[in-house]
């Protein structure tokens, strides 16, 4: 099967988030399967600076807005099957970021993206590949089912080619003025409420639920999810309609690269027959934090400071978890109103709060490696990575029941054989304490809780039994096409 991954980020190339790490890793798994699988990604800065690409000699141009845009494709590697392959065009891609700045997103990112949907067709034409599958990834690739069908479905590379479409956040729909039509390089005619018009705007999002042939989440229980209108941010009703094309595959990590045996950003390495070096990994992480009391337990969070994530929940719980005798450990940005708030209690409860600003790859591997709970009390999440790798790095989860947090971490009280962490249900400061508190009390008995460290470190959560679902989705996807 020959397989094309179009994604506007993916490890090691580009990241801003855990779209990135699905991406590449599953990128990885096919190819260490022998499948013919490469990845379409735009030439960022980033990549151009940071790894050696080869010239394939290849170009095209693609016409958007009235005007020519050219493209040139760059490779990883020289073999006909590449890992990658990589779009040109400085115009819309040579910058500093990917998507925006902190003063907001970048202005013409429809152009950028509509642009990057048909220059993976483009792509496949000027390398002579003929697809069988072409998987999408969120809103940046929303429009590439819809070229695919209304434009490119006659020429032969494409005759048999089927999409499938993964929805990573429906929370972001990549959603423009209406006016932006001509530059996405659509018609009018697509403007209507069965194809690409959300209320009176453009949605790349909802462009690639219309048109693809199958669509995904990431998690079980978020497929289920995103048809409520608390959960399908105004598309719950077209999702509804393609119910039967809707599918959910919880994502993986890669066991690989997230390995405390040998991960070179922590500084000591572990494992279940022999943590000791999580032990030092602990000492380490509560003297770079600055906490005090090095007895007390460690709950540690990375990820964005924003409302999803229950940034507001932890703030409204703070207080009162501090004084259960808990040290906390932050790592992320995100929301500036989160940022000054958490600032706000680092500053207070100094010696207990430690917040870092930002993202440092050593420093989130070593609160993973160190802390001893690890926060994830989330107002809905697609899948998760954090828990996952907690769960790998032996930090136990204190998470809310919602998508793929639901599907992948069991309450240890309602299931003490199974349990792999600490799971609350409504979306209440008192929920998240009465989970934490459950937690401390475990922690108090030091022989049980390190059972269940050991426990969370062997459940299995790698990528092959994902990928083999994801194999099974394109045949359904092939099939549909065909029949």
């Amino acid at each position: 099967m020959r397989t094309i991954i179009a994604a506007p980020e993916a490890v090691p190339y580009a990241k801003t988030g855990g779209l990135a790490d699905v991406a590449g890793a599953l990128l990885k798994e096919f190819r260490n399967r022998g499948e013919k699988a490469t990845l379409v990604l735009p030439l960022y800065e980033t990549v151009r600076k940071n790894f050696r690409l080869y010239r394939t000699g290849r170009s095209f141009v693609i016409t958007l807005g009235g005007h020519s845009v050219p493209g040139v494709i760059w490779s990883s590697d020289r073999s006909p099957c590449p890992a990658a392959w990589f779009v040109e065009c400085d115009e819309l891609y040579n910058r500093t970021e990917l998507y925006g700045t902190a003063l907001g997103d970048y202005h013409d990112n429809a152009l950028r993206y509509a642009f990057f949907s048909k220059a993976v067709l483009e792509t496949c034409l000027a390398m002579d590949v003929s697809p069988d599958i072409i998987h999408c990834n969120d809103w940046q690739t929303g429009l590439l089912p819809l070229f695919l069908r209304d434009y490119y479905r006659r020429k032969v590379h494409f005759a048999r080619t089927a999409t499938v479409f993964t929805i990573h956040n429906l929370g972001y729909q990549g959603l423009f003025n209406k006016s932006e039509l001509r530059n996405a390089g659509l018609e009018w005619g697509h403007f209507t409420a069965d194809k690409v018009e959300f209320h009176d705007m453009l949605n790349f999002m909802k462009a690639g639920l219309v048109y693809s042939d199958l669509i995904n989440t990431v998690s079980v229980t978020y497929a289920r999810e995103v048809l409520l209108p608390e959960n399908g941010f105004g598309l719950d009703g077209l999702l509804k309609k393609r119910k039967k094309d809707l599918y959910g595959i919880i994502n993986g990590i890669d066991y690989a690269e997230y390995d405390p045996s040998s991960d070179p950003f922590i500084p000591k390495h572990f494992s279940v027959n022999d943590l000791s070096g999580r032990d030092y990994c602990r000492r380490e992480l509560v003297k770079e934090a600055g906490l005090r009391d090095e007895d007390r337990p460690v709950a540690g969070f990375v990820g964005r400071l924003a409302s999803q994530k229950g940034l507001d929940l932890i703030g409204d719980s703070i207080d009162e978890l501090i004084g259960m005798g808990m040290n906390m450990v932050i790592l992320g940005r995100g929301e500036e109103r989160y940022q000054k708030l958490l600032s706000g209690f680092a500053e207070g409860h100094r010696g207990h709060v430690s917040l870092r600003i930002g993202f440092e790859e050593r420093l989130a591997r070593l609160i993973y490696a160190g802390s001893d709970f690890f926060l994830m009390p989330s107002r809905y999440e697609p899948c998760g990575l954090g828990q996952l790798l907690a769960l790998r790095y032996g930090a136990v989860p204190v998470v809310r029941r919602t998508g793929g947090l639901a599907d992948t971490i069991t309450d240890f009280d309602e299931d003490p054989s199974e349990g792999n962490g600490f799971v609350f249900d409504e979306y209440s400061p008192s929920a998240l304490i009465d989970a934490v508190s459950r937690g401390l009390d475990l922690f108090a008995d030091k022989r049980r809780f390190r059972d269940l460290v050991v426990r969370a470190m062997t459940a299995d959560f790698s990528w092959q039994r994902s990928a083999d679902r994801y194999l099974l989705l394109y045949e359904k996807a092939l099939g549909k096409v065909a029949g």
